[in-house]
């Protein structure tokens, strides 16, 4: 660290991260875990993208907002993972100050633009459902490409906006972050003057950035449930309800992992416990997305044996 002209603050040059340092007879067995774990994320949702963009089948709204979300999972984890696979094999924990601003801003911005891609998602399958008639027009090219777009700037605005909040405080009471990628939360503690007022500013933000959406897409399966309902054959129901199963898989999945992390009193938990609770957002659901995907829709099966088959044949 570098002292300011003035002698009260540190100019902080790079940040030290803890990680799993203290766990140090497990390092390569989770090095390993995390490892396998993340070429399974990048290997499944590539495999998304790369269905999506040739079958002919898969050209609609959903998949098209599938393959901007398989993406968007294949970003969040890159930026957060290698960093830290990196720690666990070589030890060294060192990040600089420019790095971590960077992390967390596109830690925030993909994250951000997953809530609203989710909401994009939802709104398509409100569509499909409770008025088919008009879907081609609801959801034509124009409107996807407005929603994705819509998406994309809005993670963008919240990171840009939480990321400069956090990185233009006065950091000097330590540079070691007891975690294991540049997080919000543990990054105040480092500041050092009083940040009660970011915090509130930070929680309004992810209050309307977060909140939002959700209230979107519940609204959305509200109207989905209840058109589901007064469909008059069990068929016609579980066909209609196919349909939307594993958007809201993954709608759950994503914000009950976020609210463990961000939502929960963090005072009852250790700085060890919160760890590996923020596995949860960070590799539970960027490796399921592609296994829900997958396994639970017939039309994404299809079209990897037919790829297969070309293959095969080829």
């Amino acid at each position: 660290m570098e002292r300011t002209p003035e002698g009260n603050h540190s100019a902080l040059s790079e940040f030290i991260l803890l990680g799993f340092s203290n766990f140090p007879r497990l390092q390569h067995f989770l090095f390993s875990v995390f490892f396998s774990t993340y070429l399974f994320t990048l290997a499944g949702n590539l495999l998304i993208i790369f269905l999506t963009h040739v079958d002919a089948a898969l050209q609609t709204p959903m998949y098209f907002f599938l393959r901007i979300l398989s993406f968007l999972e294949i970003c969040y984890t890159t930026v957060n993972i290698p960093k830290m696979l990196a720690s666990l094999l070589m030890e060294d924990r060192r990040m600089s100050f420019l790095g971590c601003a960077a992390q967390t801003y596109f830690s925030f911005s993909f994250g951000g633009s997953e809530c609203f891609l989710l909401a994009s998602m939802a709104y398509d399958r409100y569509v499909a459902i409770c008025n088919p008639l008009r879907y081609p027009v609801l959801l034509n090219k124009k409107t996807c490409n407005a929603l994705a777009a819509g998406s994309w700037l809005s993670g963008i605005v919240m990171s840009f906006a939480i990321t400069s909040m956090v990185f233009t405080l006065p950091f000097c009471r330590s540079n070691v972050i007891n975690h294991y990628y540049c997080d919000i939360p543990p990054l105040l503690k480092l500041a050092c003057v009083d940040t009660s007022l970011i915090e509130f500013c930070i929680f309004m933000l992810a209050l309307i950035f977060i909140a939002f959406p959700f209230v979107l897409i519940f609204l959305s399966y509200v109207r989905i449930v209840s058109t589901i309902l007064k469909i008059a054959s069990t068929e016609g129901r579980k066909k209609a309800f196919s349909t939307c199963s594993s958007h809201l898989i993954v709608v759950i999945l994503f914000y009950v992992s976020g609210c463990v992390i961000y939502l929960k009193p963090k005072a009852d938990y250790s700085p060890d416990t919160i760890k590996f609770l923020s596995l949860l957002y960070t590799f539970l659901t960027p490796i399921l997305n592609p296994i829900i995907y997958t396994l639970r829709n017939k039309e994404v099966k299809g079209a990897f044996w037919r790829e297969l088959g070309k293959k095969r044949n080829a």
